[in-house]
């Protein structure tokens, strides 16, 4: 791939006075024993700023790209050496990524929130859904740690008693390198990769890897789906509730797929392929407590399906949707603990 761009001189402020006005600026690591009038507490929680799936990647120089990352979405909250890490939904999942958590915690700042991605890579560097969820262990009473997962940083909200979504993204990702300019194997940057969108997207459908992100490089960070930030995927892949399933000699053999439209849960056809033996056998024991006599939406049908309450969402990859508003080859990726 492209090599990432040359990054610019970073200077540091002197008052909290700074904004991103005044350029790529990172605040003062001051002494805070001493009281300080304008320092922020660190926020209980900032809802993610959530990309838009488009079709094809943006070009433009006003348009910045990273590798799009198959794990979890996590924000890590940073204050006066401890962390606390939280998933998408605002949920603490501190105790599953402990070493992320100690390596976190050992940045050289007071406090600050950091947005990103929680991986396990594969033996050619990519980042594997499927590895994670092993990691992170099976079943409900087993919830392991993930030693092997890793965070890949690529936005900073805030930094040592200073709100930075008024940033510009480049301004924000500059005192993003800043603060990880170390060498870390557990906390790396998401790197940005220079080039125009839609050959970066064909080099990484090339490598096998789940796509990119756009973001516009003059963006201040907002929460919520947003357009200034696109993903661009090589395979589709989203988030579906399990409504039934069917068995064969007592072992998971498919499951019946829902999914939101305009408020409203709708049927997205079924799937049978790309279970593990152990992935489908704690599915299925998470399933059979939800079971319904009745299917949960409407238009849902079929002999022999044992319906379930909408409550264990699956992540699946396809091939896009048929007329009929079914899925085109779904496989199995993995279970969303949350």
């Amino acid at each position: 791939m492209a090599k990432p761009p040359p990054r610019r001189p970073i200077t540091r402020a002197t008052t909290p006075s700074s904004t991103a006005a005044r350029g790529p600026v990172v605040p003062d690591i001051r002494d805070h024993r001493q009281g300080a009038l304008f320092d922020l507490p660190v926020p209980g929680w900032i809802e993610p700023c959530l990309p838009t799936l488009v079709a094809k990647a943006p070009s433009g120089p006003q348009w910045v790209h990273e590798i799009k990352w198959d794990g979890y979405r996590i924000s890590a909250y940073l204050d006066a050496g401890k962390a606390t890490i939280r998933t998408r939904n605002g949920h603490d999942w501190t105790t599953r990524f402990p070493l992320i958590a100690e390596a976190l915690a050992a940045l050289p700042v007071h406090s600050a929130v950091l947005d990103g991605e929680s991986v396990v890579l594969d033996e050619q560097g990519r980042s594997d859904f499927s590895a994670l969820q092993a990691a992170l262990g099976k079943g409900r009473a087993g919830r392991n740690p993930a030693g092997s997962a890793i965070f890949y940083a690529f936005d900073l909200l805030f930094l040592d008693g200073h709100d930075l979504r008024d940033w510009k993204l480049e301004s924000r990702r500059d005192a993003l390198e800043a603060i990880l300019s170390h060498r870390d194997e557990v906390i790396r940057l998401s790197e940005e990769i220079k080039g125009e969108g839609p050959t970066i997207f064909a080099h990484a459908s090339q490598h096998g890897l789940e796509g990119i992100v756009s973001k516009r490089r003059d963006a201040p960070y907002k929460s919520g789906r947003r357009d200034e930030w696109r993903k661009t995927k090589c395979v589709l892949s989203d988030t579906f509730f399990v409504i039934g399933f069917e068995t064969t000699g007592g072992t998971l053999a498919s499951i019946r797929l829902a999914h939101f439209e305009s408020g409203t849960l709708k049927v997205a056809g079924g799937l049978g392929t790309g279970f593990s033996r152990s992935s489908a056998a704690d599915l299925l024991k998470r399933l059979k407590p939800l079971v319904t006599m009745r299917p949960p939406v409407a238009g849902a049908g079929g002999k022999g399906v044992v319906w379930t309450k909408p409550k264990i969402r699956v992540e699946v990859e396809y091939r896009g949707w048929t007329a009929d508003c079914q899925l085109r080859h779904p496989s199995f990726k993995g279970i969303r603990e949350e």
